[in-house]
């Protein structure tokens, strides 16, 4: 059972989308997604965020509910990405008397979503800016680029309550039991990920505030040991690897590469390493894989060579940990090519790109199909991944 209680005065009016397949048309949600949006009931009546339009009808019915007859005085807009934005014409046209709080590159961009005048209506706040509402104080802290430039959080002084727009939030709807590390993980490099710097910066901000619960706007309300959830954020953004680990990722035509790397998965098994996963980038989702790669300190890129250079499903992975600034880890890599390989050096030059990158010998050439010499070169290069 999903646990939406905030406080007495903090009410949650968010729903869940379990028909969504794909979240930003590319993150497959098997267990749908959450799109949160909170009101805080005072004096004047504050609502965080509006909603994604497929969900649009659940949220509103949640909202007059709980208003139960009152106004919204204030709309917060934390972020103005769609899924959190698309009701803010609705909800002005619903309130007219409402006013509109954003920093000034909130209101520089907004008339791109919305035609619609709110010289009286806006309300621009910067840095460490506060507005009391009665009982609860609102104060802001900006956060450009996680993951957009006008994202802003919200700290509530009073229940000590820190509003974080995306961050810390995950993938799935709010009644799905699962492990919160593993689809935040995800989430993050999926869609944070590239902004590490940034929110190393928010991190220092909040850093000086006392937080008792964290209110993202996808994912469970977080209450306990947030701690953990701030650690995990603080690797994640520093691009520490988090586990101890090899990761090999895939990308094989026929099959043959696969095999190949299955044995050296054998090998680094039997070697001693602790944890070895094996991925198929060919057809397993390349975000998983993509997590995996920040996740654990070492990585064996096995691929077969394709036109001159590697295999597309390879090309696409490290193009998506190059713009993510991946960096940091140690890199194995093993190529097959029958006639002209090409591979290897294809993804050598991708990995020059990356920063902190160490490249472990030996690299491995396999010529179609794995050899004695190929297994004698991956007990070589196991022993120099352990």
């Amino acid at each position: 059972m999903k646990d939406t209680t905030v406080t007495e005065d903090i009410i949650y009016i968010g729903a869940d989308d379990k028909d969504i397949r794909l979240f930003e048309g590319q993150y497959e949600v098997p267990n749908g997604m959450a799109y949160n949006s909170y009101l805080i009931k005072d004096d004047k009546n504050v609502v965080f965020d509006t909603i994604d339009k497929n969900v649009t009808k659940v949220w509103l019915e949640n909202l007059e509910k709980a208003l139960n007859g009152e106004t919204v005085d204030y709309l917060i807009v934390s972020h103005l990405e769609p899924d959190h934005a698309y009701n803010i014409g609705l909800l002005v046209q619903k309130y007219p008397d409402m006013k509109i709080i954003g920093n000034a590159m909130t209101f520089t961009m907004l008339p791109n979503f919305f035609d619609m005048d709110l010289a009286d209506k806006k309300i621009v706040v910067k840095e460490g800016d506060t507005l009391n509402i009665g009982k609860h104080t609102l104060q802001f802290f900006m956060a450009p680029m996680v993951h957009w430039p006008e994202v802003m959080v919200t700290y509530e002084q009073a229940e000590k309550i820190l509003f974080t727009a995306d961050g810390f939030g995950k993938f799935g709807t709010l009644d799905t039991q699962e492990d919160w590390d593993c689809e935040a993980r995800r989430y993050y490099f999926g869609i944070v990920g590239k902004y590490g710097a940034q929110v190393q910066a928010l991190l220092k901000k909040v850093a000086t505030l006392d937080i008792k619960m964290i209110c993202p706007l996808h994912g469970p309300i977080l209450k306990e040991n947030l701690n953990h959830y701030i650690e995990k954020y603080n690797i994640w953004s520093s691009y520490q690897p988090e586990d101890d680990g090899v990761l090999i990722a895939c990308a094989s035509i026929y099959g043959n590469t696969l095999l190949a790397a299955q044995k050296l998965k054998e090998i680094l098994e039997e070697k001693g390493a602790k944890k070895v996963v094996l991925s198929d980038l060919v057809r397993e989702d390349m975000a998983e894989v993509v997590e995996d790669a920040f996740r654990y300190d070492k990585i064996i890129l096995a691929a077969s060579s394709y036109n001159a250079g590697v295999f597309v499903p390879m090309q696409q992975f490290l193009h998506k940990l190059k713009e993510r600034n991946y960096q940091n880890r140690k890199i194995g890599i093993m190529e097959n090519g029958s006639w002209a390989p090409s591979a290897g050096k294809t993804i050598k030059n991708m990995l020059q790109e990356m920063k902190d990158i160490t490249i472990v010998e030996p690299s491995i050439t396999i010529q179609s199909t794995m050899k004695q010499e190929n297994i004698e070169q991956m007990k070589k290069l196991a022993e120099s991944m352990i």
